[in-house]
């Protein structure tokens, strides 16, 4: 036993040494064909294995499901073109040179194939040969060719649009990265596939344009050899080296009808689920077609002087598929229908049982979401034109690199609830900003100052609440001409997801995303980031800290810098607070650098003394959050707040407010909604290199 088990072993693993050494073999063979002469029993036994190669081929395209799944068939129509080739040369030399000695000098299968067709008649075997090379280059190679080509063009046409179409559902999660790459393979092999497939047919036709010229030239030489050297007759030449010729000219043509019929069957084949022969019995049992034909057949059959029998042996063949298909399409379809019955029969009764709940049953909500009405579906849709995937897939790209972090992939879907023109944006399933777009307008938006008026449809900027007219495309020019800024429908709804994102972007940065900020840190600063986490600090606590910065318009972009003034800060408080206002001074110059540039000055507004006193008493009373501000005083606070910042900005300058750094993160809390492009800065924050600038002062 274990001695069996050991050359089963020992069998497979030589087995395995000679896989895929048919190939090569063969083409090797082909060369010695044409170099080496080759004896009769041999070339018995080469045709036949030409034969039976061509058979097997051409059964193989039949029953193949699909072209692609004979993807080797362009490869294997060359080896066996080639391989017939040289048979034809490795023939003809043994013709010519053996021929005289009778019609068996080539071997039993070349004087078989002559001796039936040629039936005693030399010419009308000259006739068949011919006509089956017509038939092979002028009605099947040619038509293969031709559909071929057109094929392949086609489908090299179509290639772009396959793969934006595959883009599209990944983007739109409809398919996961694992589907896009197997279909982008599958397209890919699909266009070479049929590029391959329209140069082998331009090798069958060759080959048959080489049958013909290797015919004339065996009979043409065969005379001239037989008759000069050989000194045979006339007649004895013609009927030994005409049945040898042809013998030999139908040995390699038939085995070429089989692969150019082969070829004709995988170019004109469908992408189906049914092999050849189911195929076409489906579609051709139609009854009234096959009930019509049966009855011209009868007709025809009872005429006077045609061949009743023939005729109406037919006709009645006809008429019986035709009855009998048609009860097996009846019996057929009662089969499905009970299926089918039992199916919901079962269906229902796991309905009607009482399923135990799981965590799948679980619908967790999209970090980002985007809803879309009906009307605005052309606006993700390559096919159509659109844009909006490629405009999100920018706007992500752009944030992430400002934000530092990767921002996550936003979900679309479509939304038969909602208004046909309308979208909602959603952060964590709550819905946050929402408007109405024209997918097939413009919006043509006032900066503020513009030179006459649009007809069109008024409406607000969704990202900024600026007046805005909806206009035809063809009104483009003329919008721009009198100082309107004029986007289009992506444009619109992208720049309303960036504001949103851009304004809650603390929400965007969880667990995760700081646990891959850490983990991307590490790979350049492995002992920094050695036993910070949860040593130093919990990752909790390292969440808050980037999402308050994130909260006060500061990007994490530097996370060395973050992470070492964490860890210096980290075992004297575990205040997230605290920990913020250290990481800030750190950063200051990236703060000021961003709100004015490299300019040497800081223009910023400041509160009194006395006012400044009086907020730190209330703080004192009421905690850090604030809500102890009197609320005469926080709205007067607020409208001279707005008034500067107003008055900064119509200077040029972006907005800010230098206080102490106590009152720094209450203000920074005050005014973020209120006044969302006022920035709150301490003392502390003020590089040293950089000039302060008083512009207002509050509360004098």
């Amino acid at each position: 036993m274990q001695l069996a088990a050991y050359f089963n072993r020992f069998d497979k693993k030589k087995l395995n040494h000679f896989t895929g050494l048919g190939t090569p073999l063969l083409v090797m063979a082909a060369l010695g064909m044409v170099i080496l002469p080759m004896s009769p029993w041999l070339l018995d036994i080469l045709f036949s294995f030409n034969i039976a190669l061509s058979l097997v081929v051409l059964l193989i395209t039949v029953y193949t499901l699909k072209p692609l799944d004979f993807g080797s068939f362009p490869a294997v129509l060359l080896v066996a073109t080639i391989l017939r080739l040289a048979l034809n040369v490795a023939s003809t030399r043994v013709v010519l040179l053996e021929g005289h000695e009778g019609t068996a000098a080539a071997g039993k299968v070349i004087e078989a194939f002559g001796s039936v067709v040629i039936g005693g008649n030399y010419a009308v075997g000259l006739v068949v040969f011919l006509i089956l090379i017509i038939i092979n280059f002028v009605v099947v190679t040619k038509g293969a060719g031709r559909i071929a080509e057109v094929t392949a063009r086609f489908t090299l046409d179509a290639m772009p649009g396959k793969q934006m179409a595959i883009d599209a559902d990944l983007n739109a999660g409809f398919i996961t990265q694992d589907q896009a790459r197997e279909r982008r393979i599958e397209v890919t092999s699909e266009a070479d596939f049929y590029g391959s497939m329209d140069g082998a047919s331009k090798f069958v036709k060759g080959d048959a344009i080489a049958g013909i010229l290797i015919l004339f030239i065996n009979i043409v030489g065969g005379l001239v050899i037989g008759m000069v050297q050989h000194d045979l007759s006339f007649d004895e030449a013609v009927q030994i080296y005409t049945l040898l010729t042809i013998g030999d000219g139908l040995v390699a043509q038939i085995p070429g009808l089989l692969l150019s019929v082969g070829t004709a069957i995988v170019v004109t084949r469908q992408n189906t689920s049914q092999d050849m022969g189911e195929q076409v019995s489906s579609q051709l049992g139609q009854e009234k077609s096959l009930y019509i034909a049966a009855g011209v057949m009868f007709i025809m059959g009872i005429i006077p002087g045609m061949p009743h029998f023939a005729f109406l042996f037919f006709a009645a063949i006809i008429a019986s598929s035709a009855f009998f298909g048609a009860k097996h399409k009846a019996k057929k379809a009662v089969e499905l229908k009970q299926i089918a019955h039992e199916e919901e029969a079962e269906t229902k009764q796991k309905e009607d049982e009482v399923k135990e709940l799981d965590w799948d049953d679980v619908n967790h909500v999209d970090v980002i979401g985007l809803e879309i009405g009906y009307r605005l579906i052309p606006l993700v849709d390559k096919a159509q034109g659109g844009e909006l995937l490629g405009r999100i897939k920018g706007v992500r790209k752009k944030l992430s690199q400002e934000f530092g972090f990767l921002v996550p992939a936003v979900h679309i879907r479509d939304n038969l609830d909602l208004d046909p023109n309308s979208y909602q944006i959603s952060l964590m399933g709550v819905t946050i900003g929402t408007a109405q777009i024209k997918h097939d307008q413009e919006l043509a938006i006032n900066p503020g100052q513009v030179f006459g008026q649009l007809e069109g449809t008024m409406t607000k900027d969704p990202a900024f609440g600026l007046d805005a007219v909806w206009i035809n495309q063809n009104q483009r020019e003329q919008a721009q001409t009198l100082g309107y800024t004029v986007v289009d429908a992506a444009t619109v709804l992208a720049t309303h997801l960036s504001q949103i994102l851009t304004n809650n972007a603390a929400q965007l940065l969880g667990h995760e995303e700081v646990q891959n900020l850490l983990d991307l840190l590490a790979k350049s600063y492995p002992k920094l980031v050695e036993g910070f986490i949860p040593d130093t600090l919990t990752l909790g606590t390292v969440v808050k800290v980037l999402q308050s910065l994130m909260n006060e318009g500061v990007a994490v972009r530097d996370m060395r810098s973050i992470v070492q003034t964490l860890v210096e800060y980290g075992p004297k408080s575990q205040d997230p607070e605290v920990l913020t206002a250290a990481v800030r001074i750190t950063l200051r110059k990236f703060i000021i650098q961003d709100l004015v540039g490299s300019a040497q000055e800081i223009p910023v507004i400041t509160l009194a003394p006395e006012l400044e006193q009086m907020l730190h008493q209330s703080m004192q009373m009421a905690g850090d959050d604030g809500a102890g501000i009197e609320p005469g005083l926080a709205e007067r606070l607020q409208k001279s707040l707005t008034d500067g910042a107003q008055q900064q900005e119509m200077a040029g300058d972006s907005p800010i407010l230098l206080t102490s750094g106590i009152l720094r993160s209450v203000l920074s809390k005050f005014v973020k909604y209120t006044i969302p492009s006022l920035r709150v800065i301490s003392y502390q924050e003020v590089p040293d290199d950089k000039q302060i600038r008083i512009v207002s002062a509050i509360g004098q």
